[in-house]
C-alpha cells in the first residue's frame, strides 16, 4: 500500500516538471524557426544599418559648428562600436579633434573613451589602460563617469578572462570587482546597466537565482530596444547556465540571438554560444551555419577578441562537421556496394526470368493452337445456329406479313366506308351549294330584267334626268353587293363553321378579332377566309372585296403582327384550319 502511495507521489510530482519541458521543448522550436527566419532575412536589416550610417554621414558633411559635428560623430560611433571597429576608430579620432576644437575637456575626456572602448575590443589591452589611465577619474563629470568605469571594468575582465597564471587572474578581478561596485553606485538603480551589473555581480558571487528573479521582472515590466533585449538576455543565458537549467539558457540564448540579427550588430557572443549548445545537443548542421555567420561577422568589424573566441571552438565544430561527411560518404560507399550486389542478384533473377518466360511463351503457342482449334468449332455451331435464326426469322416475317395483309384488308374496308360517306357528303354538298348558285343567278337575272323596264320606262317617258340620276346611283350595287357579300360570309362560315374560333386561337388573347354580325365576317377575316380557300394573291383578293391594293396589304400586315407565333407562318397556320373537321352544309 505504501509502495502504491510512493507511486502517485512521485506521478504527481514529475508531472509539472514534465509540464513545463515540453514549454520550453516548444518555445525553443518556435525561437529556433524565429532565429532561422530572422538570419535569411539579415540583407533587410543590414540595409536599413546603413541607411542609418549613410544619413549621419550626410548629416555630418552638411554640419558647421565644432558641436554639432562632435555630437554626429558620437553618434556615428556608437553606430559603429559593434559593426565595425576601424570606423568606429577613425571616428573617434575625428571626434576628439572636433572635442579640441571647442576647447571642452569633457568633450575630450568622452572621445578619449570612446577611443580606449574601441582598443579594448579590438584586444589592445595596454593600449587602452594607456589611454585611459591617462585621464584622471576626479577630472570625469559625473556624466561620463559610468562610461569611465565601464570602460576600466570591461578591459579588467577581459584581462581576467586571457590571464595565463593564477596570481595575475586572481588581481585582474579584484580590480574588475572593484570597479563593478563603481559601476553600481554611479548607475541608478532600476536603469538597465544597474541591473545588467548588478546580476553579473551576482552570478560571479554564486547567486544566478537571485540574478535570474531581478532581470526577468526588469524584462517583463520594461520596454526595450533589440539591442538592450539582447544585453539583458545574454545575461539571463548565464545566470541560467550557473544553475545549470541548459533548455532556459538556450531560449535566452535564441532570444539574444533574435535581437542582434535584428540589431544589425557584428559583435556578439550569443549566437556563438547557441553553436555551441547545438554542437553538444548534435544538430551539427545549424552549429557549423551560426558559428559561420559569427566568425564572418567578427571578420568584417574586425573584433579580434571575438575572434580568438571563434578560433578556440571552431576547428573542433568543423572537424566534427568534416568527420561527418566522411562518415556520409563512407555510408555512401556501404550503400553503393550493397546496391552492386542488389544489381547482379537483379541481373540474375532477369535472366531466371527469361528462361521462365521462354517455356512461358511455349505453353502460350500450344493454348493458342487449342483455341484455334475451339475457336473453329465454335464458329462452325454458330454458323448453324444462325442458320437456325435465319429460319425462325423467316417464320416470323411471314407470320408479320400475314398478319400485315389482314390489317390491310381491314383498313382498306373502312377506308371505302369513309370514301363512301366522303363521296355522299360531297354529292350532298354540290346539290346544295348547286342549287344556291343557280337561286343567286335566277334572283340576278330577274333583277337585271327589272333594271331593264325601269330604264325602258324612264326612256319612253322622256324622263332623262331621272335616267341620268338611276345610271349615276351606286345604290343598286352597294345593296347587292352587301348581300353577295352576306350570303359569302353564310356560305364560307357553313363550310368551316369554327373559322372564327380558330383564327383567333393563332393570335394573342387580346388582339382577337370579333366580327360585328353573328354569323358573319369583317374584311381583316374576308381576307383570311379567301386565303383560307385557296386566294392567296392580294391582287384578286382586292378585287373581291373592291378594296384598294395598299389597303389589303395593309391588313394582311396588321395581322400578321397579331401573331401569338411566328407571323412569317400566320397564312400557312390559316390553311390548316378545318383540315381535321368535316364542313357540313
Amino acid at each position: 500500500m505504501k509502495i502504491y502511495w510512493l507511486i502517485i507521489i512521485a506521478v504527481l510530482t514529475l508531472l509539472p516538471v514534465q509540464g513545463i519541458a515540453l514549454d520550453n521543448k516548444a518555445m525553443s522550436d518556435s525561437l529556433m524557426a524565429q532565429l532561422d527566419e530572422v538570419i535569411s532575412n539579415r540583407d533587410i536589416y543590414l540595409k536599413e544599418k546603413e541607411s542609418r550610417l549613410d544619413s549621419l554621414h550626410r548629416r555630418l558633411e552638411s554640419a558647421t559648428g565644432h558641436r554639432e559635428k562632435f555630437d554626429l560623430l558620437g553618434m556615428l560611433f556608437g553606430e559603429y562600436h559593434p559593426f565595425n571597429a576601424d570606423s568606429a576608430y577613425a571616428i573617434s579620432i575625428r571626434q576628439e579633434a572636433e572635442a579640441k576644437a571647442t576647447g571642452n575637456t569633457s568633450y575630450i575626456m568622452n572621445a578619449r573613451m570612446n577611443r580606449a572602448n574601441i582598443l579594448s575590443a579590438t584586444g589592445m589591452y595596454h593600449e587602452t589602460l594607456r589611454l585611459i589611465d591617462s585621464i584622471h577619474s576626479h577630472e570625469v563629470p559625473d556624466y561620463l563617469r559610468p562610461y569611465y568605469y565601464h570602460t576600466k571594468r570591461t578591459v579588467y575582465g577581459r584581462l581576467a578572462d586571457y590571464a595565463a597564471f593564477p596570481p595575475e587572474k586572481k588581481y585582474y578581478e579584484l580590480l574588475t570587482d572593484l570597479y563593478r561596485d563603481s559601476l553600481l553606485g554611479v548607475n541608478a538603480p532600476g536603469s538597465l546597466f544597474h541591473n545588467v551589473i548588478k546580476a553579473d555581480q551576482l552570478n560571479v558571487h554564486g547567486r544566478p537565482a537571485e540574478a535570474i528573479e531581478m532581470l526577468q521582472r526588469f524584462m517583463d515590466t520594461n520596454t526595450l530596444s533589440d539591442h538592450d533585449r539582447a544585453i539583458c538576455a545574454w545575461t539571463l543565458s548565464e545566470s541560467f547556465a550557473k544553475t545549470g537549467d541548459t533548455d532556459s539558457q538556450k531560449i535566452q540564448l535564441l532570444i539574444s540571438a533574435i535581437s542582434d540579427m535584428k540589431s544589425a550588430v557584428r559583435e556578439y557572443v550569443s549566437l556563438r554560444q547557441l553553436a555551441l549548445m547545438l554542437y553538444k545537443e548534435g544538430d551539427l548542421d545549424r552549429a557549423y551555419r551560426f558559428l559561420t555567420i559569427a566568425v564572418d561577422d567578427a571578420a568584417k568589424c574586425n573584433a579580434r577578441q571575438r575572434i580568438v573566441e571563434l578560433n578556440d571552438s571552431y576547428p573542433m565544430i568543423n572537424g566534427i562537421y568534416v568527420e561527418t561527411v566522411r562518415n556520409q560518404k563512407r555510408s555512401l560507399e556501404h550503400t553503393i556496394f550493397i546496391i552492386t550486389i542488389l544489381s547482379l542478384v537483379l541481373i540474375g533473377l532477369l535472366f531466371y526470368m527469361r528462361k521462365q518466360m521462354i517455356r512461358i511463351a511455349k505453353a502460350r503457342k500450344e493454348v493458342e493452337e487449342t483455341n484455334i482449334r475451339l475457336h473453329s468449332l465454335n464458329t462452325q455451331l454458330s454458323d448453324s445456329n444462325h442458320k437456325l435464326y435465319e429460319l425462325n426469322n423467316q417464320l416470323t416475317e411471314t407470320n408479320e406479313k400475314l398478319n400485315d395483309l389482314n390489317t390491310r384488308l381491314s383498313l382498306s374496308n373502312d377506308k371505302l366506308s369513309e370514301a363512301y360517306s366522303a363521296i355522299a357528303e360531297i354529292s350532298e354538298l354540290k346539290e346544295v351549294y348547286i342549287g344556291r348558285y343557280m337561286d343567286q343567278c335566277l334572283a340576278y337575272i330577274e333583277k337585271l330584267d327589272e333594271y331593264r323596264k325601269s330604264i325602258g320606262k324612264l326612256l319612253n317617258s322622256g324622263k332623262s334626268d331621272d335616267l341620268k340620276k338611276l345610271v349615276k346611283s351606286s345604290a343598286l350595287i352597294d345593296e347587292e353587293l352587301k348581300l353577295f357579300y352576306d350570303q359569302f360570309d353564310k356560305t364560307f362560315l357553313n363550310l368551316f363553321p369554327t373559322f372564327v374560333e380558330d383564327f383567333n386561337d393563332l393570335l394573342m388573347p387580346e388582339e382577337s378579332i370579333i366580327p360585328k354580325k353573328a354569323g358573319g365576317l369583317n374584311a381583316e377575316l374576308r381576307i383570311f377566309a379567301l386565303i383560307r380557300l385557296g386566294i392567296s394573291d392580294s391582287d384578286k383578293i382586292a378585287k373581291f372585296l373592291r378594296y384598294s391594293l395598299t389597303t389589303i396589304y395593309n391588313y394582311r400586315t396588321k395581322v400578321r403582327n397579331k401573331a401569338k407565333g411566328d407571323r412569317n407562318k400566320l397564312e400557312a397556320e390559316v390553311m390548316n384550319i378545318g383540315r381535321n373537321g368535316q364542313s357540313r352544309p
